[in-house]
């Protein structure tokens, strides 16, 4: 199976929809699952808007993070699942499609995910010691030069870069 060719037919799928694949992930157990994170990417928006926030009938995308919907995931779903069995994408009987959103404290795998949510905290471990730590918990402050570079909270406020090839995990903390 090329987890490649399923990736590409699923953003195919999501640009059609507006929206981006977030991540891809193939699973085995006693089920076979193919599960497909999508996004919608957050837009500014140019023109004209009532007190309601409303442009030409559809809400304005006032909010950073814009939220995925049943119906997206019913849509992108619908359709990538014709093209995994047109294509015979995965091999062999029975399999399950999931389809959803990445949830608030979504994996950080890109370096567009660590540009994108700059000021969000974040946890972040390492395979290896990066100074002499291995886990982080700060504020994204973006990525540049292949490092992403984290605002570290504590006495003293500091900023640490992080190779992106050294990160093992990364996720978005959920704050209230």
């Amino acid at each position: 199976m090329d987890l490649e060719k399923i990736r590409a037919a699923a953003e195919r799928v999501a640009r059609s929809e507006g929206l981006e694949i977030a991540d891809v992930e193939w699973k085995v157990g006693k089920q076979r699952f193919l599960r497909v994170y999508i996004d919608r990417v957050a837009k500014t928006t140019a023109g004209i808007s009532d007190a309601a926030g409303m442009i030409r009938g559809t809400e304005v995308a006032n909010e950073p993070y814009p939220k995925i919907s049943h119906a997206d995931c019913e849509q992108v779903s619908k359709q990538l699942s014709v093209i995994l069995d047109v294509e015979e994408l995965i091999p062999g009987p029975g399999y399950t499609l999931e389809v959803s959103s990445p949830g608030l404290d979504r994996a950080l795998k890109k370096p567009a995910d660590f540009e994108r949510f700059r000021g969000r905290l974040a946890k972040i471990s390492t395979s290896e010691p990066v100074g002499e730590a291995k886990f982080f918990e700060g504020r994204l402050a973006g990525f540049a030069e292949g490092k992403v570079r984290v605002q570290l909270k504590g006495k003293e406020a500091r900023t640490v870069e992080l190779p992106i090839e050294a990160i093992r995990k990364a996720n978005l903390v959920v704050e209230f």
